[in-house]
């Protein structure tokens, strides 16, 4: 391996002390400091030439990405590069005129993607180098997650880190020999330029191409046996007992005791952590460790709800913190962390009663459902983090988010009667969400100086300093800090807006069915459950193949507003199956309609008949077939921005056994999770939610039962009973007494379970015995959490 640059920066996931789970680092912000190329190779690579710059000036006439559905991709429809999308015509091509592939995977918020679509693949020069020396092939890493994968295992085992842009060049048969992120245009005095890289590797091609082969396929054959995860010689997982302890020791070192989170900065929202942590407080709460759990978490979430990554006047989170102090984000909104962010913040509701919790998660659903909704009920991936700051403008990172002192003058300026001192509106919201006149950014995180003067809304005191400060009411100051804010939203409106990436994929749809489910069915609220309700009908609709039962993974919005789909179909990975069979899991318990429950299991039958490795056991990422030709076939291992794919069917397995009793799916979870043992062991910070799946099947999963009729009064009771108890290993079961329903045939034993004098009963059942019938909602809640 050889760096063609001055050694990189930490990768932007990587966290001090041990192996945090990464952020999935897609794309850094424009403040990022010393954002040097990193250029990851198989073999040594001589020094090449740089010439003068060209001109970049875009030509208007499209290439054949013009063809394609995803935002990303026609984003480059009009480089002057002869792009392919993935696929056989490119391998041909490249197979049959000898040539390198130029593999160049993104997405379409990514705002180091854009740079470098702006200064190289809108440069002429550059994009006759791609054009006429090798094979050009964009991949949008949301369509593709498979070829994303493969080739990110490249760069980050070649080099010290990784993120997107993801620049890898390939031979014919699609092994990887270099790899590398972001990329300025030319050389720099520290920084390798694109155009060098180019010249370089072509001539590597010309004089070495049996050795850059060979090592090429050295590479692969070792990423081949580090990326195996298999059962092996094991009968069994690993003690939970000790592997959770590992994991919480793993992350009380790292966390930040003042701010919360788990990094100095960048700092990522974490909801996989979080949500081990609520569940390591459960299983430990009257120890001294439970106890430091469950305050990390719930002060993390207050942190980061009162920072700037929380976007104050039109709800949702941003992607990332550029500070350890939550203040200045990347602007970037991303679909995956509303849903997670909602779930956290709902179990945060449960077990602190702050209402403060179940009002950052209703913010964040009415964000998505404003912003983030199709009228067909499915949700779209993301909003950018750069937007033009008047019509006609070059866009600039955060543009539609900031604010000066002067527009929130102009904006409140009614005086607060009642005031110690001579007050408007707009100066106690700016003393409130710390708004200054020469701005609130500092310039080391605005190096280009686009956001000077600029304020990003972050709380500075809680409602009752700021009320004792100017001698008011705390619901005053509460009432006049919400007109506040609806006023500045308002005019915001008139702002040019971040571009909507309008793709639709399968696995967040999944996690955002979740959000609406589990906060709907938290806060009691049948309005949230229908948001639940119909993106789960959306992806019945528009992303399911009934013929074969295969779940699609992306749909789009087409320029009508109707729903538009690529022909041939984008078929759908392990992730899509996995995210869509929890979220409909959640939506049953939310809702008791059991049509949802059947289709999760005729889903997961799916699922086990396409990925599953019946040799090494656990889930395979991509189909065999679809990933004909990738030298990598990967199990996620990782879990992330969003849980793996794998730690996510653990739980379904384990709840679809609940519900069902069939004992193949809690089989295929004790294999599963025996796959990843070693991994959870070494490392089990890296895979939180699969530690819960664990701590899960080697206790008892709670069968809580209600009989009665779905729509009476006193059901419903019982019903919110328990969704009001944070109960993460629980499966929610509604017996109305009709012997040939859904689950009655699965589970017999609901035929024994009796409404006590024609009222709803609660039964609690674990280890196939059951409770005595309990009618009293309070009763039942004294049960649940004794």
């Amino acid at each position: 391996m050889s760096h063609l640059s001055s050694p990189p920066k930490k990768h932007k996931g990587e966290h001090k002390g041990h192996s945090l789970p990464h952020g999935s680092e897609r794309g850094s912000s424009s403040r990022d400091k010393d954002r040097s190329a990193t250029v990851s190779s198989s073999v040594p690579m001589p020094a090449g030439g740089k010439g003068s710059h060209p001109s970049s000036t875009p030509q208007r006439v499209p290439n054949r990405l013009i063809h394609e559905k995803s935002p990303y991709l026609l984003q480059h429809a009009y480089n002057p590069v002869d792009w392919y999308p993935w696929g056989q015509e490119a391998f041909d091509k490249a197979r049959k005129e000898n040539k390198p592939i130029f593999l160049s995977v993104g997405y379409s918020t990514c705002h180091w993607c854009h740079m470098m679509e702006e200064e190289s693949f809108q440069n002429e020069e550059i994009g006759r180098l791609l054009s006429e020396d090798f094979v050009s092939v964009k991949v949008d890493r949301e369509e593709r997650p498979d070829v994303d994968k493969v080739y990110m295992t490249f760069v980050q085992a070649t080099s010290s880190g990784g993120g997107w842009p993801m620049n890898v060049w390939l031979t014919p048969n699609l092994q990887p020999f270099v790899g590398g992120t972001y990329f300025p245009p030319e050389d720099g005095l520290t920084r390798v330029g694109f155009r060098t890289v180019l010249l370089r590797i072509r001539e590597q091609w010309k004089q070495n191409k049996n050795t850059l082969l060979e090592n090429s396929q050295r590479v692969t054959t070792a990423l081949l046996a580090r990326s195996e995860i298999s059962v092996g010689d094991r009968q069994l997982p690993p003690s939970a007992a000790t592997v959770n302890n590992r994991c919480f020791q793993q992350l009380d070192e790292g966390y930040d005791e003042e701010y919360g989170g788990f990094a100095e900065a960048p700092k990522f929202p974490t909801p996989v952590i979080l949500s081990f942590l609520f569940s390591y407080w459960l299983s430990h709460r009257l120890t001294q460790d439970g106890s430091r759990a469950q305050q990390m978490a719930l002060h993390t979430l207050k942190m980061m709800a009162n920072g700037g990554i929380r976007d104050h006047v039109g709800q949702g989170f941003h992607r990332y913190s550029t500070d350890r102090q939550w203040h200045v984000p990347h602007f970037e909104k991303m679909l995956y962390d509303q849903a997670q962010l909602a779930v956290a913040y709902s179990q945060a509701f449960q077990i602190s009663g702050d209402e403060f919790y179940s009002d950052v998660a209703k913010g964040i659903l009415q964000y998505v459902a404003q912003s983030l909704s199709h009228r067909s009920g499915g949700f779209y991936s993301a909003e950018d983090a750069d937007s033009p700051p008047e019509r006609g403008l070059r866009p600039k990172e955060g543009a539609y988010y900031v604010w000066t002192v002067k527009e929130v003058q102009q904006l409140l300026p009614e005086p607060v009667l009642g005031a110690t001192e001579p007050l408007t509106s707009g100066q106690l919201l700016m003393k409130h969400y710390g708004l200054t006149e020469a701005g609130n950014i500092s310039p080391s995180q605005d190096p280009k100086g686009e956001l000077q003067g600029q304020n990003v809304l972050t709380v500075r005191y809680s409602l009752e300093l700021t009320a004792a400060r100017f001698g008011l009411d705390v619901e005053a100051v509460r009432t006049l800090l919400n007109t506040g804010l609806e006023k500045l939203f308002q005019a915001r409106k008139h702002r040019p807006k971040p571009h909507l990436d309008s793709k639709m994929l399968a696995a967040w749809n999944g996690l955002m069915v979740s959000g609406y489910a589990v906060t709907g069915a938290v806060l009691g609220q049948d309005r949230l459950i229908n948001y639940a309700t119909n993106g789960a009908k959306f992806l019945k609709r528009h992303m399911f193949d009934v013929a074969s039962g295969r779940l699609m993974r992306t749909c789009y919005t087409s320029p009508g507003g109707t729903v538009d789909h690529s022909n041939p179909p984008c078929w759908g990975f392990l992730e899509d199956y996995a995210f869509v069979v929890r979220g409909l899991l959640d939506l049953y318990e939310a809702s008791q309609e059991s049509a949802w429950l059947e289709w999760a299991l005729r889903l997961q039958d799916t699922q086990d008949r396409l990925f599953w490795d019946s040799q090494g056991g656990g889930y395979f990422c991509s189909e065999a077939e679809l990933g004909a030709g990738l030298p990598l076939r990967l199990k996620d291992d990782q879990d992330g921005a969003e849980p793996s794919a794998n730690s996510v069917s653990a739980h379904n397995l384990l709840r679809l056994h609940g519900f069902t009793g069939h004992k193949d799916w809690m089989d295929k979870c004790v294999c599963l999770l025996t796959a990843f043992s070693e991994r959870m062991r070494r490392v089990p910070v890296a895979l939180p939610e699969m530690v819960c799946a664990l701590s899960a099947q080697q206790q008892t999963l709670k069968q809580i039962v209600i009989c009665g009729d779905r729509q009476a009064k006193d059901t419903k009771a019982l019903v919110q009973c328990v969704h009001s108890v944070y109960i993460p290993n629980k499966v929610l079961i509604l017996a109305d007494g009709d012997p040939s329903s859904f689950l009655s045939r699965q589970l017999p034993f609901l035929s024994t379970l009796r409404r006590l004098e024609d009222q709803a009963t609660a039964y609690v059942c674990e280890n196939q015995a059951c409770s005595m019938p309990i009618t009293d909602p309070c009763e039942l809640r004294k049960l649940l959490h004794p």
